[in-house]
């Protein structure tokens, strides 16, 4: 039995990422990777934990995250730890975007201290995307979005009408730090969403927009 279409994308993205993770690392000392949460990574996630890179020497961060404990069943952090952070990958360091604080606004500047020691440019960004347009979370009906998309900070605390946690997101400026940028999707639906972003600029309308400028591999299965 053949891997479905998902499987296969998931195989061919893992290898590009290692391969881009294997190139910064023969020129520098450490190299960072920025994932993205959902369920649409995880097969990417088992796929890239299998191969064997100088993991000790990667550091690895998320795009965005629920303002919820690492132990949450929604949080990406443990989505990261259980799926990627295995076999191998097991070597290398997590950076998590969450602190002890009660809110994402208190703990924001911890935070983004942690973050900034890091080698940016990131080696890679994989993005998701929602129906919605929104990537990170960067969503088009948050009161922070004008704030996400133009602030030199390199995190955001986000409040969203539509989501029922908080969040923290990396900036546009911060995500746009990188080296090579991946969208990664599945469904028709999410396709037609793109095509849609495609045609017009408004970042404030679909954010997924802020990103189509720069260089993006976009890896896309039905």
């Amino acid at each position: 039995m053949s891997d479905s279409p998902r499987d296969q994308l998931a195989t061919q993205l893992a290898e590009a990422v290692a391969e881009a993770l294997r190139h910064d690392l023969a020129s520098q000392e450490r190299a960072l990777l920025v994932v993205s949460g959902g369920s649409t990574p995880v097969p990417f996630f088992h796929a890239l934990s299998a191969v064997e890179l100088p993991w000790s020497q990667v550091d690895v961060t998320l795009a965005d995250e629920r303002w919820v404990a690492e132990t949450a069943s929604d949080s990406n952090a443990r989505l990261v730890r259980e799926h990627l952070l295995q076999g191998p990958a097991a070597a290398a360091t997590f950076v998590p975007l969450t602190s002890e604080a009660a809110t994402p606004e208190q703990g924001a500047a911890e935070v983004a201290a942690r973050l900034r020691p890091l080698w940016w440019p990131a080696s890679v960004v994989i993005l998701g995307m929602g129906g919605d347009g929104h990537t990170a979370s960067l969503f088009p009906d948050s009161r922070e979005l004008s704030l996400a998309l133009t602030t030199a900070e390199p995190v955001v605390a986000v409040r969203t009408p539509s989501q029922p946690q908080p969040r923290i997101t990396l900036s546009a400026d911060r995500l746009h730090q990188a080296r090579r940028h991946v969208l990664h999707l599945t469904g028709e639906e999410k396709r037609s969403v793109l095509a849609r972003a495609l045609t017009g600029d408004d970042s404030r309308e679909l954010p997924i927009r802020a990103f189509l400028a720069c260089p993006l591999a976009i890896y896309w299965a039905p």
